[in-house]
Parts: C-alpha cells; sequence; structure tokens
C-alpha cells in the first residue's frame, strides 16, 4: 500500500525514540509520546503556526496516534505562556454527569461494587477535550480549525504503520474489550491481533474528526456524534444525558505559581492536584541543599520521600473542585506553611504515614500523556491529557472511532477508600452532579527572571506529581542537562500506601541500606518505568528537546 509523505517521514522519526540525547532547534520544538504526532506539530510551526496551534494539532494527532491516553473522549489540563510573559491555565477535565450520585459505587451494605468505576459505562465522565483543545485554538492560537485537525483525519483516514509497541499495546488489552464490538473492531484485525507494521485505519474516527472540523465543538457535543454517544449510554445504563453533553465547557483558571531558588515554577491549579502539591514539596525542600547531597544520595532520597508524604497526605484532605469545594490553595503553597509542615522533619529518621495526616494552619493507568511545545517567539505549552486508564474504559461508541474515558474512578468513591492508583480521597473529592474529579496531572512551566526556561510534566497515575518535581530537582539542584534529568532512574512517594516505589538502578544496594537503617522499610521496584517526562530546556536560545526514553515517540526540532 501507499504510504503519503508525511507517514514517510514520520517513520524515520522513531531514530528519536530512545536516545537520552537532547534534540536541539532555534525556531520550534515538540516532544511526545508519538513521532508521527510530534511531526505533526512541528510541521505546524513551520508553516507559520504558533506553539498554540501546534499544540492543538499535536494533541488531535495524539488522539489517532497513540490512543491509550491521546483522545478526543477523555479531558486534560493545559499550561501555556504567552510571548508576553503572562502564563495561563485551561481547565478542560472531565465532569460527573448531573444524575451521578455520591453513593453511585457501592452496594447496599456500603461496599465498593468493584468494576464499576472503571470497568462499565458508569466508569465515564463528560468528556472534555474537544471544548478544550478548540477554546484554546480561538483564544490563543492564530490558525483555523481546518489546519490543525485536518493532518489527524489524514492519519486516520489513509492508516499508518504501527509501531511494536502500538502492536503490542493492542494485543494485550484485547481480551478486556471481548463485550465491545466496536473496540474489537477497532483495535484488531477482524479479531486477530494486529502486526508491528500493519496499515492501522479508523474510518469512523476520520468521520468524527471531520465533523468537528466543520462544526467546532457542536460536531462533537451535538448531533450525530452526541446522539451516538448518548444511544451508547442508554443502551448500557451509562449516565451521560444530552444535557450533559451540551452544557460542558472547559474553564480559565488562575495558575498556581510558585519559586524554587529563584525560578518561578508555574503550575495547573485545581481540579488538578499537580502545581499545589510540586510547588508545597519545592517549598520544603528549597531550605536542604539538595545538591550537595548528591544525586541518588540516601539523604537526598530521604528529604524527598519526607517531603511527598507530607504533602500527599495534604492531597487526600484538602483538595479537590474549586467550583465544589473551597481548596485552600494559598496555604497549601505558602513557605510559611511548608516550613511549619516539615518542622518534625528528622533527617535521620523516616516518619510513619499512619502518624502523618493533613495539615492544618491558623491563620487520580497510570496511563495519561503529555507533551512540550515551545515557538521561536516564546510562546510555551505544557499539556497533559488521559483517558485514565490504559485505553480508559475500553469502550468505543459505535459509529464514532471514539474510545471513552473511565475518569469516574477519579473521584473518592468511598472516604479513605484507595483508587486504582491507591490514592485516598475525601469529602473535597466526593461524587457530586457537575463535579470534576480531582487529577494528579502536572503540566509545569519554570521561568527564569520571566523569561523561558523549562516545559515538562508526565503520565503516571499518582507517580506524575513527583515525576515533574525530579526533573525539576534534577535540573536546578543537579546541575543536569535535559537528557540526563528526564533519563535517570526515578523514585516516588505518596503517603499511602507507605512506600517507596523506584524505577531499576534507582537506588543501590548500599543506599537501599542506608535507607533501611533509616526506617524506610518498604521500598520496590516498579514493573514498568515511572513516567514518561517529554520535556523542553531553553538555554541560550536554543530549545533542548527530549523524549522519555521510557516510551516510544520522538522530540523532534528545527
Amino acid at each position: 500500500m501507499k504510504l503519503s509523505l508525511l507517514a514517510l517521514l514520520l517513520l524515520s522519526c522513531q531514530v528519536f525514540a530512545a536516545s537520552p540525547e537532547a534534540v536541539y532547534g532555534e525556531n520550534g520544538m515538540v516532544t511526545s509520546r508519538s513521532a508521527l504526532a510530534s511531526e505533526v506539530g512541528v510541521e505546524i510551526m513551520r508553516g507559520g503556526g504558533n506553539a498554540v496551534d501546534a499544540a492543538v494539532a499535536t494533541a488531535f494527532a495524539l488522539a489517532v496516534t497513540y490512543p491509550s491516553a491521546g483522545n478526543i473522549g477523555g479531558g486534560g489540563f493545559v499550561v501555556v505562556r504567552l510571548v508576553t510573559g503572562e502564563v495561563v491555565t485551561l481547565d478542560h477535565r472531565e465532569r460527573a454527569p448531573m444524575s451521578a450520585s455520591r453513593d453511585m459505587y457501592l452496594d447496599d451494605e456500603g461496599n465498593v461494587v468493584q468494576g464499576l468505576s472503571t470497568r462499565s459505562h458508569k466508569a465515564v465522565g463528560v468528556p472534555g477535550s474537544v471544548d478544550g483543545l478548540l477554546t484554546l485554538l480561538e483564544t490563543h492560537g492564530t490558525l483555523n480549525r481546518r489546519k490543525v485537525i485536518q493532518p489527524a483525519i489524514n492519519l486516520a483516514r489513509r492508516g499508518f504503520p504501527l509501531t511494536y509497541d502500538l502492536a503490542r499495546q493492542f494485543a494485550s488489552v484485547l481480551t478486556r474489550m471481548n463485550s465491545y464490538p466496536a473496540s474489537l473492531d477497532k483495535f484488531s484485525n477482524r479479531g486477530k491481533p494486529y502486526s508491528p507494521g500493519d496499515i492501522w485505519k479508523q474510518p469512523d474516527l476520520a468521520k468524527t474528526l471531520q465533523r468537528i472540523m466543520s462544526r467546532g465543538s457542536s460536531g462533537f457535543y451535538d448531533g450525530p456524534v452526541g446522539a451516538l454517544i448518548v444511544e451508547e449510554m442508554q443502551r448500557n445504563n451509562g449516565n451521560i444525558a444530552a444535557a450533559d453533553l451540551a452544557n460542558y465547557r472547559s474553564v480559565w483558571r488562575d495558575p498556581v505559581q510558585g519559586t524554587y531558588r529563584g525560578y518561578e515554577v508555574w503550575g495547573m491549579g485545581p481540579p488538578s492536584s499537580g502545581g499545589v502539591l510540586v510547588i508545597q514539596i519545592l517549598n520544603m525542600l528549597e531550605s536542604y541543599d539538595l545538591g550537595a547531597m548528591g544525586y541518588g544520595s540516601g539523604a537526598v532520597i530521604h528529604h524527598m520521600v519526607e517531603a511527598e508524604r507530607r504533602a500527599y497526605a495534604d492531597r487526600a484532605e484538602h483538595l479537590g473542585d474549586p467550583d465544589h469545594y473551597e481548596v485552600p490553595i494559598a496555604m497549601l503553597i505558602d513557605k510559611q506553611y511548608a516550613r511549619a509542615r516539615f518542622a518534625d522533619f528528622d533527617p535521620d529518621l523516616a516518619s510513619e504515614s499512619s502518624d502523618i495526616d493533613a495539615g492544618q494552619w491558623v491563620k487520580e493507568s497510570p496511563e495519561t500523556t503529555h507533551f512540550s511545545v515551545m515557538d521561536r517567539d516564546g510562546m510555551m505549552v505544557s499539556f497533559t491529557t488521559t483517558l485514565n486508564s490504559a485505553y480508559g474504559s475500553k469502550i468505543v461508541v459505535p459509529g464514532t472511532g471514539i474510545l471513552l474515558n473511565n475518569e469516574m474512578n477519579d473521584f473518592s468513591i468511598k472516604q479513605n477508600t484507595p483508587n486504582q492508583f491507591q490514592l485516598i480521597g475525601r469529602v473535597a473529592n466526593a461524587i457530586e452532579p457537575g463535579k470534576r474529579m480531582l487529577s494528579s496531572m502536572s503540566p509545569t512551566i519554570v521561568t527564569k527572571d520571566g523569561e523561558p526556561f523549562m516545559i515538562t510534566g508526565s503520565p503516571g497515575g499518582s507517580t506524575i506529581i513527583t515525576t515533574a518535581l525530579q526533573v525539576i530537582v534534577n535540573v536546578i539542584d543537579h546541575g543536569m542537562g535535559i537528557g540526563d534529568a528526564v533519563s535517570l532512574p526515578r523514585f516516588h512517594h505518596q503517603w499511602l500506601p507507605d512506600r517507596i516505589l523506584h524505577d531499576a538502578f534507582a537506588i543501590s544496594p548500599d543506599t537501599r541500606v542506608k535507607l533501611n537503617e533509616m526506617g524506610h522499610r518498604n521500598i520496590v521496584q516498579s514493573s514498568r518505568g515511572i513516567g514518561d517526562a517529554n520535556s523542553i530546556l531553553y538555554r541560550d536560545g536554543t530549545m533542548r528537546g527530549i523524549k522519555d526514553p521510557r516510551g516510544d515517540g520522538a522530540a523532534i526540532g528545527f
């Protein structure tokens, strides 16, 4: 089969996928989980578009080329530094349907019904990606919908050769799609697994994207596509109604801002917990010379784990949708609060998570995807989007090609009961009609004296926050280039469960002994790499982009 010139070009980009070296550019840079999507974004900038145009085009392309997390049936967050230096943030997180209720996933005895919030039509939140992408484009982009969506339509309609990674993913998920004929039709080759190199086409998704390109948000939330989503819900006892789709709106929110050793750190505020926690943890660490302790040392790991332990306890108590719960953001990111929160820290002894609860002050498959974009004028885009679990609910809406999320599991479906990422939640994140569920997504921008410095973020469920944190610490405290800062092994702690999770080689045998002596007993190697921090560092007029070697994809600059 004859491939388009674009597809042929993109196949060559795979050489970047596992390189620990940065890719350089002076005019534009995109780094994402898909080489195809990164090239789409770069081509938009080569054609005169800005970083927002490129980000929107990349996001639509990821819905085609990286379907386990790239999506139009999910939601996300974006942090943008404009050319003026102003930082803006857009919340296009999914919302609970209006028929949702606090105890909807519990049985008559108050027990959680297993799978109901992750593997059923009731698991689906009202999607926000399409409204968010188009709102972002209309507000800060320069190109029209046709320019930025057509590349994704071409990839869906003409198809592209499956990489080994995608073919393997499809094969692994097929058994969980057995109940959904439209899902099997999309992700299998007439019932059999696809092989690497097979041309994968998505004609239904191409038609849906075409409607969005022609009609804007109404091409998704209304008309034939919206009707098909509602019909799928009605057939299968789902909660999303036509009014839920019609009433969805993304929200511009104030960014959360902190400082760390003279750098400005910009993040996404609630209902994302990422921006608050990254800044809170940095505030707790700022009084300590992590660089002098040495990367990977027991002392550095101990300091960071203890700060993370306290911050995640605060997450469970204080963070939720600010439209439904009064979130004490100012308190949580205040440096004085951080000092008070860390006052009981012992540099020689681990805390017990059972002894730590949320601080008080008198005065979310791990399958998400993050990409970073920067243009020649200094516009920076940090974009994280998700379906929650890998391939979300596994449900494809017949006739649309849309894979639906299972974001309702990110609510606290029962107080103090862990979700699929073992995160604890309480009243702040309880289910309410129309409410946005709490997230760990942490799209982050770092500036120095107001000028561009770094873009980072990651997928990884509860490990998203600590992944972004470590990239920042590696660059600022340990003086690493962006290649090492992203590629070197990571570790994670989240209060409960009380354990240190780590990449292979993150903790040496003698460091493990030291941590054990401090009281860190539960140290567990992750079965998969922690995070996928596709990041950009800007220095001396040059962008340095890195594709995290833990996943496929490419950093492409020009």
